[in-house]
């Protein structure tokens, strides 16, 4: 099988392959050339331009092998390409400094220009950064937002997860090429994601995981969205980076406040006070961001404990935001073990609470 690309995309394509030509320069030669016109251009004419002797040899004797597997990966059912020219080019993206040129996409290209909620936060974060991200997402999705992470371990996958739970669109975006998932345990995730979402990579097949990636990948992370959510991310992380990039970009970032006491609380706490907004509650986003959003009936909390009877709502409040034993609340109620095994059940189901190591916590 051939797959039909126009002509010109195989020296975008070829372009994005030359040492030394970055997403800026890359951009900037746009300016004058087009990627079929600037091959046929002569050594002074592309040094003239700034390029450099590494960049003009590769110019003038072109690796079309390289090519070749970015047309296989392309015949692939699922598997497409778009420029920063494409019609489907997200527009969000192309307001950020150096927006990448090209985007390798793995399923629903469409959704790329749909309103974005960002996502991020530490890739080993606690029971409730993990409960509450996959929360968030769910419900952001319901209101018709896309979540968009990088696809880590952690608050990243708990996020697109969550947004999986909804049954709506998640986007992750890569630092390798998208014919490899990193990390690997992720490979049935990124699956989901692709099958009703997108993967999306500014790297070609064939690439792999790089430390210099990921900061590259984290600018497409805050470019794609209106507002950027910070879960859990201690003081020096990437996912501070990524929230700083958002604010540079003017994107709204919200911030999940927690213990002084907790190492991964400092990151959020110290964006808080810089200037994210402090969010509690997904009511807090579309405050801000509701002119994108289909918002959800709110459940009301209040209501939602008034249908308690007063055991249960005795044991509830029993229950803290830190792990609580079970011992404890067999002493502090008065309850026996059977009872209060039977009212946790209830509060799991209804989403109150969650299991930790240690018991349980309350997670609203």
């Amino acid at each position: 099988m051939t797959i039909s690309v126009d002509h010109s995309l195989k020296y975008w394509l070829l372009l994005l392959r030359v040492p030394g030509i970055g997403s800026k320069t890359f951009v900037k030669t746009l300016d004058n050339y087009q990627p079929d016109q600037l091959f046929k251009q002569s050594h002074s004419t592309l040094s003239a331009l700034g390029l450099r002797d590494k960049s003009i040899t590769f110019i003038k004797n072109p690796d079309w092998v390289l090519i070749e597997q970015d047309l296989a990966w392309l015949e692939q059912q699922g598997n497409s390409v778009i420029t920063i020219n494409d019609v489907l080019y997200p527009a969000q993206l192309k307001e950020i400094d150096s927006p990448p040129p090209l985007l390798f996409i793995r399923g629903n290209s469409k959704i790329l220009s749909q309103a974005q909620i960002s996502i991020v936060g530490s890739r080993n974060p606690s029971t409730i950064g993990l409960q509450t991200a996959t929360a968030f997402a769910k419900s952001l999705s319901q209101a018709g937002f896309v979540i968009t992470s990088g696809l880590a371990l952690g608050i990243d996958a708990a996020s697109h997860q969550g947004a999986l739970n909804a049954k709506g669109y998640t986007i992750a975006v890569a630092g390798t090429g998208l014919d490899r998932v990193y990390p690997a345990r992720n490979k049935e995730l990124a699956s989901h994601i692709a099958n009703s979402g997108a993967l999306i990579s500014e790297f070609p097949p064939g690439t792999s995981a790089h430390a210099n990636h990921f900061p590259r990948r984290n600018r497409i992370i805050s470019g794609l969205c209106v507002g950027l959510l910070v879960v859990e991310a201690a003081k020096k992380s990437g996912s501070l980076i990524t929230a700083r990039m958002a604010l540079d970009a003017n994107r709204e970032v919200f911030a999940i406040p927690g213990s002084i006491h907790n190492p991964l609380a400092r990151g959020c706490n110290a964006l808080i006070r810089e200037g994210a907004k402090l969010v509690e509650s997904t009511q807090d986003i579309f405050d801000e961001l509701g002119q994108y959003s289909q918002q959800p009936e709110e459940i009301n909390q209040e209501k939602l404990e008034t249908t308690l009877d007063l055991e249960q709502q005795n044991l509830l409040n029993l229950i803290m935001f830190s792990p609580t034993s079970i011992d404890y609340l067999v002493q502090e109620s008065g309850y026996t073990v059977e009872v209060i095994s039977s009212m946790l059940l209830m509060f799991e189901l209804q989403g109150s609470i969650a299991t930790v190591p240690g018991g349980y916590i309350r997670i609203k």
